[in-house]
């Protein structure tokens, strides 16, 4: 995966700056396997989530996602094959992350799909 280094140009929201990562984690008592995943907004520019803004209506194509652990769903949820909501459509800010854990017999392929901008608020 290659990352822009020079995010913090002009700050133009893209879908391109939501990074996903996904890695195992312990296994649930029964042994299904879980996995953390982060969804962070790597853009620093402006135009990214500066003073009140962000990148908002993250989602992702997921599949069917299903979990043996309950995932909260204000933090993600599926609302239709191969769409998954992230931190209940609310901007993700400039440099923030949004984090939770599932269990499943193997990872969801997940990778974001579309995002709205939601401008900075100024006073």
């Amino acid at each position: 995966m290659a990352v822009d280094p020079d995010r913090m140009g002009d700050g133009e929201c893209s879908k391109d700056y939501i990074v996903v990562y996904q890695a195992p984690t312990a296994p649930l008592v029964n042994g299904i396997p879980t996995y953390t995943v982060q969804v962070l907004n790597t853009c620093l520019g402006q135009g990214c989530g500066g003073a009140g803004g962000g990148i908002a209506a993250v989602h992702l194509r997921c599949g069917w996602f299903s979990s043996a652990r309950l995932v909260n769903p204000k933090v993600f949820r599926r609302l239709g094959f191969d769409d998954c909501l992230v931190n209940d459509g609310r901007p993700i800010p400039a440099g923030g992350a949004v984090s939770f854990q599932y269990a499943n017999t193997y990872p969801y392929r997940l990778s974001v799909s579309s995002v709205s901008c939601t401008p900075p608020k100024f006073p």
